[in-house]
């Protein structure tokens, strides 16, 4: 690669970026290093050794290098205020279509956090404030965030729930999840999952109402609104 072809004025970063680059394609040794970016070979190696570094890049078990892990804290955080951003008027549209609350949820150690919703403005509803911290163990938004676990936390989470691994098994086959009266006598749920660009679920959209209203087989009614809304979430945290 020619680095004048994307010269920024700044000759540390543009071969920086050079190096990330060449790294996207896959693990590579000095000199393959070398060959992709067109370095010479003492400033690959140092800049390679200043971006391990600051966790840029990273060695594989060969000693390779690798793209690092900082760039994916710094994604993740990127994709975390996309979520946050898009967050407000996908609950607002997903209430005003089903007429029922909306909420977004994330995984916090042994508990789901609610952190952004949409309420009902009259009428039976169901208020689950920001912030609020609800247990892993019930409900429908619990179900969405455990079911693509890895099977450790998949089944160390399993116990004492009350729904089976059979039924998160529903769950990833169907791609949503419903809960009737499991949180709360009453009150019933569907959720769907939110994915980061690795596909990993990083939230759930939830929407909630009275099983009077919802019936006891919500997901009949709503199950597309909420995937839905959380492949619009999807796309937001996925793309800037």
């Amino acid at each position: 690669m020619d680095i004048s072809d994307i010269s920024s004025g700044v000759g540390v970063l543009d071969k920086t970026d050079v190096i990330l680059g060449a790294l996207a394609s896959g693990p590579a040794s000095l000199a393959e290093l070398v060959a992709a970016t067109g370095l010479a070979r003492p400033t690959a190696h140092r800049l390679a050794m200043a971006l391990e570094h600051h966790r840029l890049v990273a060695r594989d078990v060969e000693g390779r290098f690798v793209l690092g892990p900082r760039l994916a804290e710094l994604s993740a955080a990127a994709g975390e205020d996309r979520l946050m951003a898009a967050a407000g008027p996908v609950l607002t549209s997903l209430r005003d279509t089903t007429g029922e609350s909306a909420q977004l949820y994330r995984r916090q150690g042994e508990t789901r956090v609610c952190i952004a919703t949409a309420e009902r403005m009259a009428g039976l509803r169901d208020i689950v404030p920001v912030g609020s911290a609800l247990p892993m163990k019930v409900g429908s938004a619990a179900q969405i965030l455990l079911a693509w676990e890895e099977p450790e936390r998949f089944y160390q989470g399993l116990r004492g729930a009350r729904f089976t691994a059979a039924a998160l098994s529903s769950v990833r086959r169907r791609g949503w999840a419903q809960s009737i009266g499991e949180r709360e006598p009453g009150l019933a749920s569907v959720s769907a999952p939110v994915r980061d660009p690795s596909r990993r679920v990083v939230a759930a959209v939830t929407i909630t109402g009275p099983i009077q209203r919802l019936t006891r087989h919500p997901g009949a009614r709503l199950a597309k609104a909420a995937v839905d809304a959380a492949d619009r979430l999807t796309e937001a945290v996925c793309h800037s």
